[in-house]
């Protein structure tokens, strides 16, 4: 396998934990998206989509999108179980990753996108080039602040997001609440559950090494 990486960019860093969460060794390439190189024609070839991750297979079979790439490992290397235990924990942790990216990183890739002056002309992924729409900013704000306000009170009763059990959800999560950092979201004093839960994911060993 070669799995097709940017330090810096939030979904490759889901894949990076979940991959040392299962201690896993695969290759890594990294692609400088400082530098437009997921426009490349060559990387093009890898991926249509112009975005990372990309797991590529030993048979050449190209994985993209970090949901999918994680599942694929998932069923590879099983253990430890990080989409849940049985059907009940599974479809919770998908539940819950699917709420993640839908109410917390869309909104704040909105507004890091449409707010950053290096993504102008680049407000959204991808091989077409879409202008910023200041607009959105702040109700990607909003929308940010309302999600993480959510996740806080879900804490107060769980340990982690799914319970005692530690899965692709929180994951996404730690990744989420880092990348709300980047636009000075933070998790504030307000949010005693959501800190506690960061701070407790944060130490793990496989966070540690996964890097940012």
């Amino acid at each position: 396998m070669k799995f097709y990486d940017c330090s810096p960019a939030p979904s490759p860093r889901r894949v990076r934990i979940f991959v040392c969460e299962k201690d896993i060794e695969v290759p890594t390439v990294h692609v400088d998206l400082v530098n437009a190189e997921q426009l490349s024609e060559a990387f093009l070839r890898i991926n249509p989509d112009a975005t990372v991750p990309v797991l590529e297979l030993d048979d050449g079979t190209n994985i993209t999108e970090a949901l999918a790439i994680c599942q694929y490992l998932e069923d590879t290397v099983p253990n430890p179980p990080l989409f849940g235990r049985d059907a009940r924990e599974r479809a919770l942790a998908l539940m819950w990753n699917t709420k993640i990216e839908q109410q917390g990183f869309s909104p704040l890739a909105d507004l890091f996108r449409n707010r950053s002056k290096g993504f102008q002309n680049r407000a959204l992924p991808g091989p077409v080039a879409f202008e910023q729409i200041p607009a959105l900013i702040e109700r990607g704000r909003v929308r940010a602040e309302q999600f993480l306000d959510r996740v806080n009170a879900h804490l107060a009763d769980n340990k982690f997001m799914i319970g005692d059990v530690f899965t692709l959800a929180d994951i996404t999560l730690l990744v989420a609440t880092d990348f709300a950092a980047w636009s000075k979201i933070a998790i504030g004093e307000k949010r005693s559950h959501l800190q506690r839960w960061y701070d407790e994911v944060s130490a793990r060993p496989a966070v540690q090494k996964a890097g940012r």
